[in-house]
């Protein structure tokens, strides 16, 4: 790394860290310490939960300013370089404009890189962590009252016993709907049940309106019988639950698994989908951030830091208006759920390009 590369990537840095600071302030003060102090008057928090709170918000917060704070540290570094007159002195030297926007990109590429790993690793654990303390250290509940495609697997000797799959299950009445009862001997599943509706009480669950499907493994048929009401009784020491997360406590992974268990017409599909390829399309916005900066700030030469600051504003501001805008198109199957996620992102490659095309010339 050449020497040059090294003092323009310093004067980057400290812009970044100072937005992610600013930018992360503004964050917390505006909706968590809110929310926070709603905890603590109707809850009445203690403030060891209240710091949990506060430390398990960060990442997802921080993860958010990285583009933000990208923008701000190219517009204010070449802003200041600009001001002392050492880009004149740069393109007297026989540096391209490409040769000067060089390290603010590759460097802009790493902090993409590192928040697509730090918003996949580190903010659906965190964010699961938040939503846990609330549910349990602040209003006390355990679990939620509601929840939407519940598994309940019970294991025997053999290995898995019975799967049960619930499309909706309401805490309160103990009422789950769309239920699907797979029975399995040595893990090859021999009887299938199907259900509009099941109670679940201690010792099992009732089942209405449904099928019950045998299947005979030497010649691979089915004997179907319908019932209006079925008991099936439930070995609690065995079964476990397993409760469907948020879309925003998950990996991508997850979000992968629990997409594709959803037919295509159901919207918490696209909900899913949006909010995967929204993963990597935020942190990526860092490198789409610098494309538009770096030839906006190098085609004003004399641009101020309050400038600097101003443009940043109008830009993000513009960038998460689309971003709403493609997020809530792409939920509601308008538009595909990637382009969706990745419109924003376009929406500033295209004026960079121009921007980078016109400051070269």
């Amino acid at each position: 790394m050449r020497i040059l590369d090294k003092y323009i990537i310093t004067e980057l840095m400290w812009p970044f860290i100072f937005g992610v600071c600013a930018f992360s302030s503004m964050f917390i003060g505006g909706g968590t310490m809110y929310r926070i102090a709603q905890y603590i008057s109707k809850f009445g928090a203690s403030t060891a939960v209240i710091a949990k709170l506060f430390i398990y918000s960060l990442p997802g917060v921080i993860v958010l300013t990285f583009p933000m704070s990208t923008l701000l540290a190219t517009l204010l570094c070449y802003g200041r370089l600009s001001a002392s007159s050492e880009l004149i002195a740069m393109r007297a030297a026989g540096l391209s404009f490409y040769r000067l926007t060089a390290p603010v990109l590759i460097t802009a590429f790493f902090i993409s890189t590192f928040a697509v790993v730090f918003n996949e690793t580190v903010v659906p654990a965190a964010t699961e962590a938040y939503n846990a303390t609330i549910n349990t250290e602040i209003k006390g509940n355990t679990r939620p009252k509601s929840q939407e495609h519940m598994v309940i697997l019970e294991k025997s000797k053999d290995g898995i016993g019975r799967l049960t799959y619930a499309r909706r299950y309401d805490e309160t009445t103990a009422v789950m709907q769309l239920v699907t009862v797979q029975e399995f001997e040595n893990n090859r599943p021999v009887r299938i049940e199907t259900a509009d509706t099941a109670v679940r009480y201690d010792g099992g669950m009732a089942l209405t309106n449904g099928a019950i499907q045998d299947i005979v493994s030497s010649d691979s048929t089915t004997r179907t019988m319908f019932f209006n009401q079925q008991y099936l009784p439930v070995e609690n020491k065995t079964a476990k639950v397993s409760q469907q997360k948020n879309s925003d406590e998950m990996t991508i992974r997850e979000l992968k698994r629990a997409a594709a268990k959803l037919p295509d017409s159901e919207r918490k599909k696209n909900v899913y989908l949006v909010e995967l390829h929204k993963r990597a399309a935020i942190p990526s916005a860092c490198l789409f951030f610098a494309l538009v900066g770096a030839p906006l700030a190098l085609s004003s030469p004399r641009a101020s830091s309050a400038s600097g600051l101003g443009y940043s504003i109008i830009i993000i501001f513009l960038y998460y208006i689309v971003m709403t805008i493609g997020t809530t198109m792409g939920q509601n199957g308008v538009l595909p759920a990637m382009l969706a996620a990745w419109l924003p992102n376009i929406a500033a490659l295209v004026p960079g390009l121009y921007l980078l095309r016109r400051a070269a010339m």
